[in-house]
């Protein structure tokens, strides 16, 4: 299981293709080959009020909190994060030599005492797959 959350600055809005951001976020996540397709959830947020820095308005961010389930040793889930960062830097590149930029991921271990979950998406997903459908 893994969710992304990715919080943007809103002033990002007409100058980052949100939804591309997202599907190439997601990909990245599952080419780290520890998560399963069926608990990836990757979504964004505009974050409507922030202060960056020396609050200048073109000052911008891209956040990411990487939320996964626990049993991942901590060698496993910094490959991860490195390889997610590295994605979300790639897509960020043109923005970031032009405008003020932060960019950061962090992932954090759900308790597993904790995290509860009912999913029937693994099945969908693998009837989708044995079919040839996306």
């Amino acid at each position: 299981m893994a969710h992304v959350l990715i919080e943007y600055s809103a002033n990002l809005q007409q100058r980052l293709d949100v939804q591309r951001f997202v599907a190439a976020i997601h990909q990245a996540a599952l080419k780290t080959g520890i998560f399963p397709i069926g608990g990836m959830r990757t979504r964004a947020y505009p974050t409507q009020a922030y202060c960056i820095a020396d609050g200048h308005p073109d000052n911008a961010f891209v956040h990411l909190s990487v939320r996964v389930g626990h049993g991942r040793d901590l060698a496993t889930r910094r490959k991860a994060c490195e390889q997610i960062f590295a994605a979300a830097c790639g897509e960020l590149e043109e923005l970031w030599r032009t405008i003020p930029l932060g960019i950061s991921v962090e992932m954090a271990e759900l308790d597993p005492e904790l995290s509860l979950k009912k999913n029937n998406l693994h099945e969908y997903v693998k009837a989708r797959q044995a079919r040839g459908a996306a």
